[in-house]
This record gives C-alpha cells, sequence and structure tokens, in this order.
C-alpha cells in the first residue's frame, strides 16, 4: 500500500519540476542562435564560467573551480579556451604574485551583452503567445523567483570550506566543464 503524497511538500515539488523543465526547454530553445549572432561559439560550461567572472571580478581559478564544482585542471583549460578567442583575461593578483584573476575583457562583456539581449528577444516573442493576464502572473511568479534565489545565493558561502576531502581525478568533473 502506498503512501498518497499531498499537502505543501508536494506541491514544492511539482513547482520545482515543473521549474526545472522550463529551464531545460529555455537551455535548449536559446542554444538555436541564428547563424550571424556571434563568429565565437561558447559552450555552456564556459558561458557559465563568464557569468561567475562577471559577478565575481578579479575572482582566481581556485575559486573558479569551487563555485563550478570542476577540476583544477579543467577550470585552467576552459578559461585557456576563454583566453584565446579574447573573452577573459588572466592577470597577476596583487594580494599574491602565485595567484591569477580572471576578469572579463570588453569583447567578453560585449557577446554576454548581445547573448542576453538575443535570449530577451526570443522570450519576448515566445511570451507573446501567452494572454496578458497569464503574462501577469507570471512576472509575480518570476520576481518571487529572483528574490528567493538571490537571497539562496547570498546565503551561500562563495567556497565551500576545506574539509581536506579532496575530488580524485577522473570524477567526472572534466565533462561538466568542457
Amino acid at each position: 500500500m502506498g503512501v498518497e503524497r499531498s499537502g505543501p511538500d508536494q506541491r514544492l515539488r511539482d513547482v520545482a519540476r515543473a521549474m526545472r523543465g522550463v529551464i531545460e526547454l529555455l537551455e535548449v530553445y536559446w542554444t538555436r542562435v541564428p547563424d550571424g549572432f556571434s563568429p565565437v561559439t561558447v559552450s555552456a560550461p564556459q558561458l557559465r564560467a563568464m557569468y561567475v567572472i562577471e559577478r565575481r571580478e578579479g575572482i582566481n581559478l581556485r575559486q573558479l573551480g569551487a563555485e563550478l564544482e570542476a577540476a583544477p585542471s579543467s577550470v585552467s583549460r576552459l578559461c585557456d579556451r576563454l583566453e584565446a578567442i579574447g573573452f577573459v583575461r588572466r592577470s597577476s593578483s596583487t594580494a599574491s604574485r602565485r595567484e591569477v584573476e580572471l576578469r572579463l575583457t570588453a569583447q567578453g562583456r560585449v557577446h554576454l551583452d548581445r547573448l542576453r539581449v538575443r535570449r530577451e528577444e526570443r522570450l519576448a516573442a515566445v511570451l507573446a503567445r501567452a494572454s496578458p493576464a497569464s503574462r501577469a502572473r507570471l512576472m509575480e511568479a518570476v520576481e518571487a523567483i529572483r528574490v528567493a534565489l538571490t537571497a539562496a545565493v547570498r546565503a551561500e558561502p562563495a567556497e565551500p570550506p576545506d574539509t581536506g576531502v579532496h575530488r580524485p581525478p577522473g570524477d567526472g568533473a572534466e565533462r561538466r566543464t568542457g
């Protein structure tokens, strides 16, 4: 005999599942950017790294690896690619000569700006198919989610504490940073 799932906990899981589905569809939809948008192709992991670097200007490779949950060698290769296409610049840290700081270049910022504009245009075209009342309800819900996510991101430590447990090579992190 199964336990019937109902109540607030199940509704939260249902909403989370629906949001996950929307996010996955958006990821697929946004990868279909028409030719001519940008001469440079940036992978999803590279784009994620650019967002982190933009948010945490001057972040070092170790901190970026912690944010991406990726092995140092993978993060280094990812940044090599971003630097080669002119989107990221590495420089010596003012705090320590042994550390390297990462910053977006003007070209990297322009790429993110254009990508955001294009994504908003495409999303607006999809949202135009919904009724004005549905869009108004969606706006309220999206704002509530944005506020909750902002609070959650601020509550999380920028870097997980060092537990002394280090990820072994070949654990799959390399696949996540492409």
